[in-house]
């Protein structure tokens, strides 16, 4: 039977298959993405400019609600509600654009400084050592004459009281400022500038030398912000400056926030609560302790409270020790978190 199937002999030669071409992305593209996904600095300005859209929305919707008055009593004091209303509503803002760049980049969100698998353990250590550091500052302060104890302002049930609403309103702030400043925006900023220095210097440290970067650009930025506080001074900058640096140590060595937050919490929480001094000039309403700073302000921190005092130099060296020896680094550091792969 004759078929349409012809068979070549082992000498034909085969004729040539065609292959396809290898697609190269265009330029534009390359523009936007990098192995890496959305490249760093797209990635930022789009996480500020949600970031900044939501503000605007919840704000327009606040006013129509409510709208704004004076929010300070006489004595400069703030008020609870308007205090925690001023860092829920950003908080909030920060969780749902970072959950959407999460999205966007297709990362884990934990990796932004939330995740790990020791949070519980790290967040109570944090918040011990918050009160253990404070303490003995606050005791300097009263022996040497430049802090002044008045009298008790609570008693009661009214110390739970007050004293459980100030400890939330200070968890939602040091949540906040450390899910802020370091958590997405410095993941990000460290990422492109890895790249960066990895092509310029041709350095395998590239991620130590770009973390370290963007966290002194962070850590002045957040020292400069304390600028507008009322009562604020040029040491009590300098001081939140290299807070925010020794929190950045705690984040490469634990890849984690919750140790920070931890103490973010209780510092603040002790400083206008439990001991009524102000903090970064902040008064707040409804504290234990009346308390008033006595001599030059270089020395007693004045109107700033302790942090505008040259005495907390030995205290930020205590909490520097703390980190190193009761954190020490393993394999779960930050590193690990810049090396997380891009979800399918």
């Amino acid at each position: 039977m004759q078929t349409d199937t012809q068979y070549s002999s082992p000498d034909t030669p085969l004729s040539p298959t065609p292959q396809s071409p290898i697609e190269r992305p265009s330029p534009l593209r390359n523009v936007f993405f990098g192995t890496e996904g959305l490249r760093a600095g797209w990635s930022i300005l789009l996480f500020v400019a949600l970031f900044a859209a939501f503000l605007f929305l919840a704000n327009f919707i606040t006013h129509k609600i409510h709208p704004p008055t004076h929010h300070t009593s006489p004595d400069h004091t703030i008020p609870f509600f308007f205090m925690f209303l001023n860092e829920a509503v950003p908080l909030l803002g920060v969780g749902i654009v970072t959950w959407i760049m999460s999205k966007v980049e297709r990362r884990p969100v934990g990796v932004y400084g939330l995740g790990g698998t020791r949070k519980l353990p790290h967040f109570i250590a944090g918040l011990a050592w918050g009160i253990i550091c404070l303490t003995p500052f606050i005791l300097i302060l009263w022996k040497a004459g430049f802090l002044v104890f008045d009298n008790r302002l609570l008693f009661g049930s009214d110390i739970l009281r007050y004293g459980a609403q100030w400890l939330a309103m200070f968890f939602a702030v040091g949540l906040l400022e450390e899910y802020f400043t370091r958590g997405y925006l410095q993941y990000t900023l460290t990422r492109g500038l890895a790249g960066l220095f990895r092509w310029a210097f041709k350095t395998p440290h590239g991620n130590v030398l770009a973390f370290w970067t963007s966290a002194v650009i962070f850590s002045t930025l957040f020292g400069l912000v304390h600028s507008s506080n009322p009562g604020e001074s040029p040491i009590g900058l300098v001081t939140a400056g290299i807070a925010s640096m020794m929190f950045c140590l705690v984040l490469w060595r634990t890849g984690s926030l919750w140790w920070a937050i931890g103490f973010h919490t209780t510092w603040d929480w002790g400083q206008s609560f439990l001991y009524g001094v102000a903090d970064s000039g902040i008064m707040v309403q409804h504290h234990l302790l009346a308390t008033h700073p006595v001599g030059k302000p270089l020395l007693s921190g004045g109107t700033t409270g302790p942090e505008g005092s040259i005495v907390i130099l030995p205290i930020l060296i205590l909490i520097v020790l703390v980190i190193l020896f009761t954190l020490p680094r393993t394999h779960s550091g930050y590193t690990r978190l810049l090396d997380c792969p891009i979800e399918p």
